[in-house]
């Protein structure tokens, strides 16, 4: 059965470095980013591309019926029992809609949400000091922001409902935010 974990967080809140740093230590660790999967398939070319860069340009979120299918294809794909995927959910309608795929899926567990906990203000400096690409501007990042909180309470309501949220300190350094996250994770497989 593979294990699945979430890492949920702020634009610049690390949850993807952390997340690369902890597969990289650990063989049996697959990382996958959503970010950076619907990136992949926007630098293809692809039509199914063309409509995930006219959300993610202007700061919205891809639709739902894309992003699980992409979200699902990575799980689905994975060489290693336990995944680790950031980025995701990022509204209640995609949080509702994995919950009922993994329901209907006796072969992958949802073992935890780690959210990464970061200010407005830290992600703001880290997200504008990184000026990764077209979106990591003040607006867009201003519009994230909004996208990312919106839903974040129901979010947070319905994982601490099923026993499996864990929020980290993410104002902390790389190595002892990644420290912390690593030995829970290896704590719960």
């Amino acid at each position: 059965m593979k294990k699945l974990f979430l890492i949920i967080g702020a634009p610049g809140s690390g949850k993807t470095t952390d997340a690369q740093k902890i597969a990289a230590a650990n063989n049996a660790i697959a990382h996958y980013s959503t970010g950076d999967l619907l990136r992949a398939e926007v630098a293809s070319g692809s039509s199914q591309g063309k409509t995930i860069e006219s959300f993610t340009s202007k700061g919205n979120l891809v639709p739902l019926d894309i992003v699980v299918q992409t979200i699902v294809g990575a799980i689905n794909n994975s060489p290693k029992d336990i995944i680790l995927i950031d980025g995701y959910p990022r509204s209640v309608e995609q949080m509702m809609e994995l919950d009922k795929v993994l329901a209907q899926d006796f072969n992958v567990k949802l073992v935890s949400v780690i959210e990464v906990k970061v200010s407005e203000e830290v992600a703001r400096d880290r997200v504008l000091g990184r000026a990764r690409g077209a979106d990591d501007n003040a607006e867009v990042f201003k519009n994230r922001m909004r996208v990312y909180l919106d839903p974040l309470n129901d979010i947070q309501k319905f994982y601490n409902n099923a026993n499996i949220l864990k929020v980290i300190d993410g104002e902390r350094t790389i190595d002892e935010i990644v420290s912390e996250m690593k030995i829970y994770i290896e704590s719960q497989c």
